[in-house]
C-alpha cells in the first residue's frame, strides 16, 4: 500500500481543523503560571507584596507596642531581680524601710484626699452652717453690747420714789445683783445698760452714761425670773435697801420682756481684730 492511499487515519486528519478553536473566556483571565517554578515559589509569589487592609496594619502597630512594652518591662524586673539578689542583707533591710515609708505616705495623702473630697461635696452645707453661726453669733454680741434689741422672759422691777431719796449708787446695787442673778439685757428708763455702764448722781436726779432719769425709775431685765426676784428680795437685799429710803419697790414676773432701748457701735481707736 503506497503512502497516498487514503486511510482513515488519513481521512480523519483532512476533516479536523488545523488550529483548536479559543478558549472560554473564564480560561482565558487566569494568567499561566510561569514555567518551571516549583510549588514553594508559587506560595511565595502569591503571599508577596503582601495586600494588607488599614485594620490589619493597626492591630499589627498595637501588637508591636504591646510587645516592645513587654520586653522593656521584662528587663527592668530581671535588672531589678538581679540587683536585689547582689545586695546586702542591710541594703535589704533599708530598701524594705524605704517602701514601709513610702506606701505609709501614699496612705496618708490618700486619707487626706478623701477627707478634702468629702469636705467639698459638703462645702455648701458647711458654707450654710458657718453663715448661721456667724450671724447667732453676732447677734449674741450685739445683745452684750446692747446695739441689738432683745425679748424673753424676765421681770420689771418699778421703783417709786416720793421723797427723793434714791441716790445713783442703790440703782447700781440693783444692777449689780441682777447681773450676778443671771440678768442678759437691762434696761433703765429708756437706756441701755451695758457693761461700762456708769452712774452718778446730778441736780437731786440720776444720771445713766449721762442720761438723766427720774423717778419712777422703771427697770426691765431679761433672764431667768426664778432666779431673778429672789436675787432682789433676799434679807438686806436690794428691795429692803429701797424700803428703809422709803421707795416703793414691785417687781412682777414675764414671759416676754423687750429691751429696745439700743446703743450706737463704737469703733475702737487702737484695738483691731487679731488673726488668732
Amino acid at each position: 500500500m503506497s503512502d497516498q492511499e487514503e486511510t482513515p487515519g488519513n481521512r480523519l486528519r483532512k476533516e479536523l481543523p488545523e488550529e483548536l478553536p479559543a478558549t472560554a473566556p473564564e480560561e482565558a483571565e487566569t494568567p499561566p503560571s510561569e514555567p518551571g517554578l516549583t510549588g514553594r515559589q508559587r506560595l511565595v509569589q502569591g503571599l508577596w507584596p503582601p495586600r494588607a487592609t488599614r485594620a490589619q496594619l493597626i492591630v499589627a502597630v498595637l501588637l508591636f507596642g504591646l510587645g516592645f512594652g513587654l520586653a522593656v518591662q521584662v528587663a527592668s524586673n530581671s535588672d531589678s531581680d538581679s540587683a536585689l539578689r547582689g545586695a546586702r542583707q542591710e541594703d535589704l533591710v533599708r530598701i524594705l524601710d524605704e517602701l514601709g515609708d513610702r506606701t505609709q505616705r501614699l496612705q496618708d495623702e490618700k486619707q487626706g484626699l478623701e477627707n478634702q473630697r468629702d469636705e467639698l461635696e459638703n462645702s455648701s452645707d458647711q458654707a450654710e452652717e458657718a453663715r448661721k453661726q456667724t450671724v447667732e453669733k453676732e447677734r449674741q454680741l450685739g445683745i452684750l453690747a446692747g446695739t441689738v434689741a432683745a425679748q424673753g422672759p424676765g421681770i420689771t422691777m418699778t421703783i417709786d420714789d416720793t421723797k427723793g431719796t434714791v441716790e445713783a449708787d442703790m440703782l447700781l446695787d440693783a444692777i449689780q445683783e441682777l447681773r450676778a442673778a443671771g440678768a442678759e439685757a437691762i434696761q433703765v428708763n429708756g437706756v441701755r445698760v451695758v457693761a461700762n455702764t456708769f452712774l452718778s448722781d446730778s441736780d437731786k436726779s440720776v444720771s445713766v452714761d449721762g442720761n438723766k432719769i427720774t423717778a419712777p425709775f422703771r427697770f426691765k431685765v431679761i433672764g431667768n425670773p426664778q432666779d431673778l426676784e429672789p436675787a432682789l428680795n433676799i434679807p438686806g437685799g436690794v428691795v429692803q435697801t429701797l424700803e428703809k429710803e422709803q421707795a416703793t419697790v414691785t417687781v412682777e414676773r414675764s414671759d416676754k420682756i423687750v429691751v429696745d432701748a439700743l446703743r450706737a457701735a463704737k469703733r475702737p481707736d487702737y484695738a483691731r481684730s487679731s488673726p488668732r
